[in-house]
């Protein structure tokens, strides 16, 4: 969940030397977490920061080529940076629940979760498994070199056709706590898709509130392999 108190971060983020033009740089360890660069990237594009990078290969390679590090904490003069959010690169519940209820042909849900996750294999302490109906399932872990690098952007958008998505299209990225969507966010902006929005509440919130609908099991197989809508059980069809 994102702190729905805009000015506290703000202050966080002005505590980091953070400026109105400053260009921000972020890394990480990306074998060591779950696409948090994705998840910093994405909040500061939706607090309304414009000018952001992303370190490509982050900590991984850096080391690995010998370059300067230092130690200890790094003291920094308060920033000026001020919150003027995007409300178009975020999506709440009630109008995420309105989309799945109501499917439009030019927005795509993306489920950035495991396939196990997806399926309702791994309940992982949420009080439902399965996925949000008409999800389609993009795991935010394919899009790595051996070097931490990202992938080739035609090999990229390769797998994205795979897949069925549109760039043209509004596309709504979730998991379970909107950190892995965030890295498939940033990664669908590192290929041209404009029109992004992730669900900071994600599976954590959706699962917990049953007037949530949920798809999961035979239903979502069905979905991956092409069989008709006749040969999954009623009770394994949305809820």
């Amino acid at each position: 969940m994102l702190d729905p108190d805009l000015k506290r971060i703000e202050k966080r983020v002005q505590a980091l030397g953070i400026n109105q033009e400053s260009e921000v740089v972020i890394y990480s360890n990306p074998f060591d977490n779950w696409g948090d660069e994705g998840r910093m990237f994405w909040m500061l594009e939706y607090l309304g920061h414009k000018n952001l990078r992303v370190l490509d290969g982050g900590w991984v390679k850096w080391i690995h080529e010998r370059r300067p590090f230092e130690h200890g904490a790094v003291r920094c003069a308060p920033g000026n940076f001020v919150v003027s959010p995007v409300e178009s690169a975020i999506i709440m519940k009630n109008e995420l629940k309105g989309i799945a209820r109501k499917p439009n042909p030019t927005t795509t849900i993306v489920d950035a979760r495991s396939l196990e996750e997806y399926l309702g294999k791994e309940i992982s302490g949420i009080p439902r498994p399965g996925h949000i109906p008409g999800a389609v399932h993009v795991a935010w872990s394919g899009f790595l070199n051996a070097d931490a690098t990202v992938k080739d952007l035609a090999a990229i958008n390769a797998q994205l056709d795979l897949k069925g998505l549109n760039p043209a299209h509004e596309t709504i990225c979730y998991c379970t706590g909107g950190v892995r969507s965030a890295w498939l966010y940033f990664i669908l902006r590192l290929v041209g898709y404009q029109r992004l929005r992730n669900y900071p509440g994600s599976w954590w919130e959706w699962s917990r509130d049953f007037a949530c609908p949920v798809e999961k099991d035979l239903l979502a197989l069905q979905k991956l392999l092409g069989l008709s809508e006749s040969q999954v059980p009623t009770g394994m069809r949305p809820s």
